[in-house]
This record gives structure tokens, C-alpha cells and sequence, in this order.
């Protein structure tokens, strides 16, 4: 048994191509293993805290080792709680479309929310940045209206997979597979057959998940 956290990002619910492909994986994920947990993150439907003042006050205070006010505090728990939420998978499934060759900004914000000092990663002068979310492994389904995959020149705007898979390591998370889901901008045949080999993918990757 094992529990998954499934952060779904994008607004389109059945329209999405994002969603839809998550769906065959989780509909294996759960076949593999009938005890398997599946817990929904839906990041339109989730109240995301302000990182205000008080929460970057607090940040820093952590970072020097200092105590914080009792509003900073108020605010850091708030952080904390839902950076717990997140620790408290075995593995992820994030998927998500491209916005502007990167990432929707409720994804952007809720990553800002969990990549904290002494949370998700920590820092010290002999070792460095060391990513302390270890032992886990993540699946990302990325849908995109074109194709940024045959060149180094279209590679080079795509800003979706190389973040998403660049924080995913900073935090600890390295056994990362991604799904791309590309392109979505075609006509309706094509589209159908690029979501159904993404499908074989997740289903793939998805029984193989622990």
C-alpha cells in the first residue's frame, strides 16, 4: 500500500488533455494495488495562503536561526501545514498544461509555498543545498499546444518541464518520469492519438509505481 498525492492544475477539468491522461493513471495506480490511497489536490478549488510579509519574515528568520513574531509564526504554520500535506505522500502525479511556455501561476504559487528551509530543503556552507523530500518519486503529465521536443531551438522555450522537473530535484525528489503530452493544437485525429500514447505511458508508469 502506498499513498499518492495527485495535484491536478488545470481549469479545463473535462476538457483537458492534462486530466484526462491523469485519469488512466491513477485508474491503474489503483488496480495495482486495491489499498492504495489517492489523495486530490485541485489547485482551483484550494485556498493558496498570500506569501505576504509575515511569511517571508518568517522564511528568514528560519534561515538565521532567529524566532519569529507571533504573526510570523501565525503565518509559518500556515506554510507548514500545508508543506506537511505534501510530505505526507509516498509518491506524486502532477499534471498540468502549459501557460506561456511554463507553468500555470496556482501550480507556481503553491510550489513557492512548499519549497522552504527546513521543510522541503535545507543549506549550510560545508554541504550546500540538500533536498530533504527523499525516497519518493513523481509523475508529471505535461500538455502542450505544440510540440517542443524535436529541436534544441523549440526545446529551448519550454520552460514547463525543465522547472518542474528542476524543483522536483531540488527538494529530493530525483526518480522523476514525465509524460509529454504534445501536441494538443492539431486536428482531432491527431489529438486522439497523441493522448492515447500518453495514456499507455501513465497506465505503464503507473503499475509500476510503489
Amino acid at each position: 500500500m502506498s499513498k499518492l498525492l495527485y495535484i491536478e492544475t488545470s481549469p479545463r477539468k473535462d476538457r483537458s488533455a492534462s486530466i484526462e491522461v491523469a485519469q488512466s493513471f491513477l485508474s491503474a495506480y489503483e488496480d495495482n494495488d486495491s489499498d492504495n490511497q489517492v489523495e486530490t489536490l485541485d489547485l482551483w478549488d484550494f485556498k493558496l495562503p498570500e506569501f505576504d510579509g509575515d511569511t517571508i519574515n518568517a522564511k528568514y528568520r528560519v534561515m538565521h536561526g532567529e524566532a519569529p513574531s507571533p504573526e510570523e509564526q501565525a503565518a509559518w504554520e500556515t506554510i507548514t501545514k500545508i508543506t506537511d500535506q505534501f510530505k505526507a505522500a509516498d509518491s506524486y502525479l502532477i499534471s498540468t498544461p502549459m501557460w506561456n511556455f511554463s507553468i500555470p501561476y496556482k501550480l507556481k504559487h503553491y510550489i513557492d509555498i512548499i519549497s522552504q528551509p527546513g521543510l522541503t530543503w535545507s543549506f549550510t556552507p560545508e554541504e550546500g543545498y540538500q533536498g530533504l523530500v527523499t525516497g519518493k518519486s513523481a509523475t508529471l503529465i505535461l500538455a502542450r499546444g505544440g510540440e517542443y521536443s524535436s529541436s534544441a531551438e523549440v526545446a529551448a522555450m519550454d520552460f514547463q518541464r525543465t522547472y518542474l522537473e528542476m524543483i522536483l530535484g531540488f527538494i529530493g525528489i530525483n526518480d522523476i518520469n514525465t509524460i509529454l503530452v504534445e501536441p494538443t493544437l492539431t486536428d482531432v485525429e491527431s489529438k486522439a492519438g497523441v493522448i492515447v500514447s500518453a495514456k499507455d505511458q501513465a497506465t505503464s508508469i503507473a503499475s509500476r509505481v510503489k
